[in-house]
């Protein structure tokens, strides 16, 4: 929740491969007070059925720069695994992208909420509402 001194910051996950939302993504959270400062990791989760991280850690009062890393490679390899039902791969990765990584700037007192669309090949995010 955000306060007066403080932002938050809410995401979920689609994979529009499928139509469907992405469980299990692992996501870790990062913040920075300023452009020059270094990053700070205050921890992660992971997404539920419904695609959606909803315990991500409260932002510390000073963020300017949140950094989200969704860490999607595990999530497509497993997905192909469950397709596959022990059928040859048909590539060594699940994914072209190991990892999402965004980056963003916040205000206190706003709340930010992040979604991500992905597929294997590509992906989009935005600031929802």
């Amino acid at each position: 929740m955000s306060t007066s001194t403080t932002a938050s910051v809410s995401t979920h996950i689609l994979d529009t491969s499928v139509g469907r939302p992405a469980e299990g993504v692992a996501i870790r959270l990062a913040a920075r007070a300023g452009r020059d400062a270094d990053w700070r990791d205050l921890g992660g989760s992971a997404t539920d059925a419904d695609g959606r991280c909803k315990d991500l850690p409260a932002l510390p009062e000073g963020t300017t720069h949140v950094r989200l890393d969704f860490a999607v490679e595990a999530y497509f390899e497993n997905k192909q695994a469950d397709a596959q039902q022990d059928a040859p791969a048909t590539r060594d990765s699940g994914t072209f992208f190991p990892e999402v990584v965004i980056t963003f700037a916040v205000k206190p007192g706003e709340h930010y909420h992040v979604p991500l669309l992905l597929n294997p090949f590509g992906y989009s995010v935005y600031r929802g509402s």
